[in-house]
């Protein structure tokens, strides 16, 4: 989706940052759009190699709280995330405040598969349960990436960090609705009340006592897939929105705008690699980590500014389900 935080670099630019950053001059480029916040190119350099490059919006170019350098965290998740056993692009090179470009970039090797969203959900290639079997692989592969941990809790490369999972959880959530008083934004209730909604359930969270790297972002469209033979995850990208915080977390994306079921095969190979007991505390728990991210996809529009066409439908479910999830936890009760 087009978005005002994507730089535009001319094919000079990018020849030249290559040059600086790898050594070889690009032969081929072409821009990928279908991320939402950075710029990203996918490059054949001069020496026959293929990458992908991330360039992060002007440092001057205010975005929202937690989004202080996010390539920074996604350098430092695909190096963890690599020794955990996942599958994600390798890093090939990161600059950060580089002095030509004023910014931070990434570059990333480049996928030869397909993504996920791009594949049909029945027939093709997914015929005869395929999408669930990819689903259950899904699954391993997020139990592997949620077990390593970190020292503190939130977003350490934002600042925005709590000593417990529920401190780091009211200071996030509290950043993003501290943002729309920058980037007006139309919520269903009034930014003080839905803190309090959120500080009220906020208790459940106390379950939580080891930071766990979390991805938050795990939609169909960042799964690589190898359709080369039987279907299989080739890799897990675009990692920068990660946290340190509760690995429950981490089923609110792929079920976006739904609810997580007991017969899901995303839940059934998480619990090949590692138990996950779905109580009624940790019903409000995924709860409440639906509503920061329903609150994410309102107030990011303020300083990307999506076309609107785009952006309403997106919008519209958001703004219904925060609704839904917000009702839902007001009458919690997690005493």
């Amino acid at each position: 989706m087009d978005s005002r935080t994507k730089r535009r670099l001319s094919p000079a630019e990018l020849d030249a940052l290559a040059r600086r950053a790898l050594g070889s001059g690009v032969a081929a480029s072409a821009e990928l759009t279908d991320g939402y916040a950075n710029a990203v190119w996918r490059l054949t350099l001069d020496d026959g190699r293929a990458v992908v490059l991330k360039v992060a919006p002007p440092p001057e170019l205010e975005q929202l709280s937690y989004e202080r350098h996010l390539l920074r965290m996604e350098a430092a998740v695909c190096e963890l995330a690599a020794s955990a056993g996942v599958p994600v692009a390798g890093l090939v090179a990161a600059g950060f405040d580089d002095p030509v470009l004023g910014g931070d970039y990434l570059v990333l090797g480049a996928l030869d598969g397909v993504s996920w969203n791009a594949v049909p959900a029945s027939g093709g290639p997914l015929a005869a349960g395929g999408h669930d079997e990819l689903r259950r692989e899904l699954g391993r592969h997020l139990a592997r990436f949620n077990a390593v941990t970190g020292e503190v809790f939130g977003y350490p490369h934002a600042g925005i960090t709590g000593g417990t999972w529920r401190e780091a959880y009211l200071a996030m959530a509290g950043a993003l609705l501290a943002d729309t008083l920058r980037y007006p934004t139309p919520l269903p209730m009034p930014a003080e009340r839905i803190a309090a909604v959120l500080a009220g359930a906020a208790p459940a969270l106390d379950e939580v006592t080891t930071p766990q790297l979390v991805h938050f972002d795990v939609w169909q469209g960042n799964v690589f897939l190898d359709l080369t033979g039987t279907p299989r995850i080739q890799a897990i990208i675009d990692h920068e929105r990660a946290f340190w915080g509760d690995p429950l977390a981490e089923f609110v994306t792929p079920t976006i705008f739904g609810e997580l079921r007991e017969d899901d095969p995303l839940l059934a190979g998480y619990r090949e690699v590692t138990p996950l007991e779905l109580t009624p505390r940790a019903r409000v728990r995924l709860d409440l980590y639906r509503a920061y991210l329903y609150l994410i996809l309102l107030v990011e529009n303020g300083p990307r500014q999506y076309p609107e066409d785009e952006y309403r439908r997106i919008r519209d479910l958001a703004t219904a389900a925060l609704t839904e999830v917000l009702n839902r936890l007001a009458a919690a009760p997690v005493a």
